[in-house]
């Protein structure tokens, strides 16, 4: 299963280990450039429609491992706008598409796009990730062999999802998402690590049995259990140390696996 207990809660393989210097998120705008990112809005065609994706580049002289990240339920947001630059800070060329880019982009209200969401039809969702990372693989400043997809909430669930309907993937990160059906997982070929939260009984309660699904495939499915959080803790930063501690085991994991 890939996990082990400590001091009563249960920790992935990887661990939380050392606490990363806080997740500050700033603030964004259209194009963007810092002392160390750059980021702006991209297009790019899926099928015969238009995706809008925020796009984040670290600052570096060589190509560098490029990450997809899929947002909540929300949909587009400004957490998943600065998740994406955190990521360029660590190194990463990361993007993230607007997956409601097909229903004229997210809407405003929370509750729109949650309805919006709900009736994506998971091929159409296939479809726009595989052309997010078809783009982001043809772009100079990437690695096209090193990709890896992080997703949050509903786009967790999407990451695993994904990672059953994508090959190429080197790595994919689930942020307390469901797990797909359990005979797709036979199909994944990158490595996992997941981020749970002790205060979220509905997705903590299928985690064993898709651990025991994953072993089931013979594949490694690490994750961590973080105490005191609820879901979505990454975005609310309830307990900012517990935040910093799963993002540093995100990046360490990104880093091993896509080796940047």
């Amino acid at each position: 299963m890939g996990v082990r207990r400590l001091s009563g809660w249960a920790v992935g393989g990887l661990g939380a280990g050392a606490v990363l210097a806080a997740f500050s998120l700033t603030a964004y705008s259209l194009n963007r450039r810092t002392a160390d990112i750059h980021s702006e809005y991209v297009k790019f065609l899926s099928g015969k429609d238009t995706i809008t994706a925020y796009l984040a580049y670290p600052e570096r002289s060589q190509p560098a491992p490029a990450v997809v990240v899929i947002h909540e339920i929300f949909g587009m947001s400004d957490f998943v706008r600065q998740t994406t630059e955190q990521l360029a800070k660590d190194g990463f060329v990361a993007i993230a598409p607007d997956l409601l880019s097909r229903r004229g982009g997210t809407p405003a209200s929370q509750d729109s796009a949650r309805k919006l969401i709900a009736s994506l039809p998971p091929d159409s969702i296939t479809a726009d990730l595989n052309a997010t990372k078809d783009y982001v693989k043809k772009l100079k400043a990437v690695r096209p062999d090193a990709i890896g997809v992080i997703g949050f909430c509903w786009g967790g669930g999407q990451s695993f999802r994904y990672a059953t309907n994508a090959p190429d993937l080197k790595a994919f990160v689930v942020c307390y998402g469901p797990a797909p059906n359990a005979a797709d997982m036979a199909r994944i070929r990158a490595q996992g690590l997941g981020v749970y939260a002790e205060n979220d009984a509905r997705i903590d309660a299928g985690l064993s049995d898709a651990a025991a699904a994953m072993k089931s495939a013979g594949k490694s499915y690490p994750y961590t259990i973080y105490p005191g959080v609820g879901h979505g803790f990454l975005r609310s930063r309830e307990k900012p140390e517990v935040a910093d501690s799963a993002w540093s085991a995100v990046i360490r994991f990104f880093r091993a696996q896509l080796k940047s």
